[in-house]
């Protein structure tokens, strides 16, 4: 599974890679993110030309290609730990989510495979046994199994605790029956973090446990796919008594909350971070657009409206790069839990990226949108970031919680 040239079309303008400062500067960096970031940058040059003569019609074919291309470039080395072939001890949430800001720039597809390998893994780098690490984590980074995370449910989103796919225990399996909607890389996934129900209604989030279920496991379908704005592979998966051995639970029996939030406390920071990096291209595009396009005997950039709209495009793209580098700083270097800042930086980071891209849209006038352009693109893919992984809402109930919490203690 090594492609020459990935079908997705990421946009018509990439930034040249010596021609913006880095965040890797500031103190939250050590010299191995430096690196990362220049060698990302230069590696995602040497693809921009191929990636903006292509086809999108294949999403699938696309995404597929894309995990291969990030295999053979050595990124997905950073979405296992070291023992399974990965860069780090653990998982390094600063190279997830510079990574992730760099790979949003140039291809909001090619940030959401490498994401999605992350996410859809996690669980297993997190909770999964020695065996359950061993048989599915070296295909992750070498791209020869593409991962999934299976959470949502039409009446559970956000409301984890409502989950109501059953898991009833038979001998040395458990028996899956229900559904998951919305998942992203529904039926190209070799395999799902699946979170089900062992415990009773009323137990709430208690009895709530997560498996590892391969996707040709019988009794597993991809029953719709689903069509969004922004095309990636997404669906609905169904299971009818899905056999699955007790040996692919992940985590503790009932202990399925916990495993998602941990998993969510590293990847929702960096979901943030590719906010970030939409709004970065974003703003870049804007300053372009601005310089070049005349108007009014000058240039767009003369105008004083439009010099006050690049200006707090700038601080929303600064402010989020803080809170989400902090964030993730937090994650790698202290033991505590770190669910307030992470939602503090997915909360900020994509709500200024909404503000940025369409700042951007309006900047750039009726081209803006204009479809294929890059800031209409934008557009149309950042406007999913203020949903998943917890809506917007639900980050301000996490922090606002939390910070309860705190001064109760």
């Amino acid at each position: 599974m090594r492609p020459s040239s990935p079908r997705i079309c990421p946009g018509s303008r990439a930034t040249d890679v010596n021609d913006v400062p880095s965040v890797t500067d500031w103190p939250f960096f050590d010299d191995s993110h430096r690196q990362l970031h220049v060698a990302l940058r230069a590696w995602i040059e040497t693809r921009r030309k191929t990636w903006e003569h292509c086809d999108e019609g294949d999403i699938d074919g696309a995404c597929r290609e894309l995990v291969g291309e990030l295999a053979a470039g050595g990124w997905l080395d950073y979405v296992v730990p070291a023992a399974y072939g990965g860069r780090h001890a653990a998982l390094d949430v600063r190279s997830l989510a510079l990574i992730r800001e760099t790979l949003a720039q140039s291809s909001g597809l090619a940030d959401f495979a490498f994401a999605m390998q992350g996410l859809g893994s996690g669980a297993i780098s997190l909770f999964g046994s020695p065996e359950l690490k061993a048989t599915h984590l070296p295909d992750v980074r070498t791209g020869r199994r593409i991962a999934a995370f299976a959470l949502t449910e039409e009446r559970s989103g956000s409301d984890v605790a409502r989950l109501a796919l059953a898991a009833r225990r038979q001998a040395d399996h458990y028996v899956l029956s229900g559904a998951k909607t919305f998942i992203s890389n529904a039926g190209i996934a070799d395999f799902y973090t699946v979170f089900a129900r062992t415990g009773a209604p009323e137990e709430g989030a208690r009895g709530i446990s997560a498996f590892l279920v391969d996707a040709d496991t019988a009794g597993l379908e991809v029953s719709r796919r689903i069509d969004v704005i922004a095309p990636h592979p997404l669906g609905t998966l169904e299971f009818h008594d899905c056999r699955v051995p007790s040996s692919r639970l992940l985590g503790e029996p009932g202990g399925g909350f916990r495993v998602a939030m941990a998993t969510l406390d590293v990847f929702r920071t960096t979901v943030g971070a590719a906010a970030l990096g939409f709004a970065r291209r974003a703003l870049d595009d804007a300053l372009h657009r601005a310089a070049t396009r005349e108007l009014f005997g000058g240039h767009l950039a003369d105008q004083q409206l439009v010099q006050a709209m690049l200006a707090d495009m700038a601080v929303d793209v600064d402010s989020s790069a803080l809170l989400v580098y902090r964030a993730a700083w937090l994650r790698d270097t202290s033991d505590r839990r770190v669910s307030k800042e992470a939602a503090m930086a997915k909360l900020h980071a994509t709500e200024a990226a909404q503000r940025v891209v369409d700042t951007a849209v309006q900047i750039f006038g009726g081209l803006g949108v204009v479809s294929g352009v890059m800031v209409e693109r934008l557009y149309r893919e950042v406007r999913a970031l203020r949903i998943y992984e917890g809506a917007s809402e639900v980050q301000k109930i996490v922090i606002a919680r939390q910070m309860l919490a705190q001064r109760r203690q």
